[in-house]
């Protein structure tokens, strides 16, 4: 069984490389500490990690990196003893560990997963303790980990039709990987039958919620001002703002071409639009530039940025890790890659700031998380783009409208909080019997 999947894995690596090569080197940045992807560490994480217990948390990508944080977090306090190492698979992962998490915590990057890049990591970190957050499998890493007696926690888990097919038909080699589980912490009841069909055991899976409510209800820093940058660029103060989160191809043009019409009735109509993907930021921009969109990048504004009033009617967000700040000034969001690509994106962060929401019908990914806002009246969902530009229209002619919204948005996000105390918990429970840890109430146990 692990010679064919060496097989199967290092074939479809190849064949995939170009890709995936194209996609770090646009990124940029992947040429530091690549050594690190094929279990290569340099003296400093060495040294960062000898004589220590550690716990090894794994975000694959920008995406995991918020919950990864607040779980640390919420972690680290509770065992002072033990070393906390995080890891990401790509660039833009790493920039916001290292933007968002302090110095006394490790962060490299994790293995490819072949036999020998995964052995060398685990030899140097020897970690306590592995915890992935969602559905990172990859089966080297879990199989060695086994052999090492080392327990590995999948937390905030959730599967996609799409993998819970794929890992079915592959049954033959992944039951016996998601067996190796120590502890699993399910986003639902749906999740956790899945799961459970697929090889975890059933002892082990626990549904606790979501932890990305948790992690959008406590993090409320400012790390700087969007209403001072948008007055900066010619934004009206008071004019309305649609904006586009995590966008996916097509999505950005549709929504620039609905607020070309919206602004016959809302003139002062301003666009944010925050591809999911950073490195698109060109090609949307000559979508934009085909329609006549006056814009500007993000990157383009400095502190001595000064443009006329009225002057731009977009802003295109080309960073990363930004979104959360530019959905302080929205006052109608629309939830990216759900009307002309399938999953969805997060709505939490939107709902958690009392935000109208708007997303269309392919919300896979975050099912459960759609339905509670739709049920709960702090979000709409239309099926397709004429009903998106009528709630839109509706929702910024109706102020009332956006702000009972946006409160039932809250509601329902303090209603689903409590995942991320469940997770440290069980956890905490699982560590090896030669660590200690401290309780909530301060004690040792």
């Amino acid at each position: 069984m692990r010679t064919l999947y060496n097989i199967c894995f290092t074939a479809l690596f190849w064949v995939c490389f170009p890709y995936y090569f194209l996609k770090m080197w646009r990124r940029g940045g992947w040429q530091q500490n690549f050594g690190q992807r094929l279990g290569r560490f340099g003296a400093r994480v060495k040294h960062s990690v000898t004589n220590r217990h550690v716990i090894w948390c794994h975000a694959a990508s920008v995406g995991e990196v918020n919950l990864c944080v607040q779980l640390i977090r919420a972690l680290e306090p509770r065992v002072p003893n033990l070393k906390m190492v995080v890891s990401t698979n790509t660039s833009t992962g790493m920039a916001e560990l290292n933007k968002r998490l302090p110095g006394h915590i490790e962060k490299i990057y994790y293995p490819l997963d072949f036999p020998g890049p995964v052995s060398k990591a685990l030899r140097v970190i020897h970690p306590k303790a592995v915890v992935l957050l969602e559905a990172e499998i990859w089966p080297n890493f879990l199989w060695k980990c086994r052999s090492r007696r080392i327990p590995v926690f999948l937390v905030n888990a959730r599967l996609s039709q799409r993998s819970y097919r794929g890992y079915r038909r592959l049954g033959f080699i992944f039951r016996k990987v998601f067996a190796c589980f120590s502890g699993v912490g399910a986003q639902s009841e749906h999740d956790a039958r899945e799961l459970v069909r697929i090889g975890c055991r059933p002892d082990r899976v626990h549904v606790f919620g979501s932890l990305k409510y948790d992690a959008a209800a406590v993090d409320h820093r400012r790390v700087f001002d969007v209403g001072a940058l948008l007055r900066q660029i010619g934004v009206p103060e008071g004019a309305p703002v649609l904006l586009g989160g995590s966008t996916h191809a097509g999505e950005e043009a549709l929504l620039a071409d609905i607020a070309q019409r919206l602004r016959e009735r809302f003139p002062d109509l301003f666009l944010i639009l925050v591809p999911r993907h950073f490195e698109r930021g060109r090609e949307v921009g000559r979508e934009l530039e085909n329609r006549g969109v006056k814009f500007i990048y993000r990157r383009e504004i400095t502190n001595r940025t000064r443009l006329a009033e009225r002057s731009l009617q977009c802003l295109l967000v080309n960073t990363t890790g930004e979104l959360k700040h530019f959905y302080e000034e929205a006052d109608v969001v629309f939830v990216g890659k759900s009307l002309l690509a399938e999953g969805g994106q997060n709505p939490i962060e939107p709902a958690a700031l009392g935000k109208a929401m708007v997303f269309g019908p392919n919300m896979q990914n975050f099912a459960a998380i759609s339905t509670a806002f739709v049920e709960g009246g702090g979000a709409v969902q239309v099926p397709d783009a004429a009903a998106l530009e009528t709630a839109i229209a509706e929702l910024l002619a109706k102020p009332e409208r956006r702000a009972e919204m946006g409160r039932k948005a809250i509601q329902v996000v303090r209603e689903n909080t409590g995942a991320m105390e469940q997770t440290v918990r069980m956890i905490l429970d699982r560590l090896p019997t030669d660590q200690t840890y401290v309780s909530p109430l301060g004690r040792e146990e």
